[in-house]
């Protein structure tokens, strides 16, 4: 069975899960947790898209369009007037210094 959020492009197959937990540690939102089986599906709205979870998942149990929710999320922020700095704390290449540092350097 294919858990998939409607709000974004995340796509997770516990079938496929080998509950090593890697998606639960690097997730900057709180979307997976560690489950008895599987990892579990917690929060599937929180997801910005970022593509963490899907680079790091060994068996390819999770799907995502990467950068699609952190695209919106930074136009957002930006119609409201927020800095970019402020407006994405996730892990991927959006292009704010926040995921930079996270990443451990960023772009060289």
């Amino acid at each position: 069975m294919i858990l998939a959020a409607v709000t974004n492009t995340l796509r997770y197959n516990p079938d496929l899960c080998i509950n090593c937990d890697l998606c639960s540690i690097v997730c900057p939102h709180g979307v997976f947790a560690p489950g008895r089986e599987a990892a579990e599906l917690r929060n599937p709205e929180a997801c910005m898209e970022c593509g963490a979870c899907q680079r790091n998942c060994p068996t390819g149990a999770i799907v995502v369009d990467s950068g699609v929710g952190c695209a919106s999320a930074l136009l957002w922020a930006a119609l409201k007037g927020k800095k970019e700095q402020e407006s994405c704390d996730c892990a991927c290449a959006c292009g704010s210094a926040n995921s930079r540092s996270r990443r451990g350097g960023g772009n060289r």
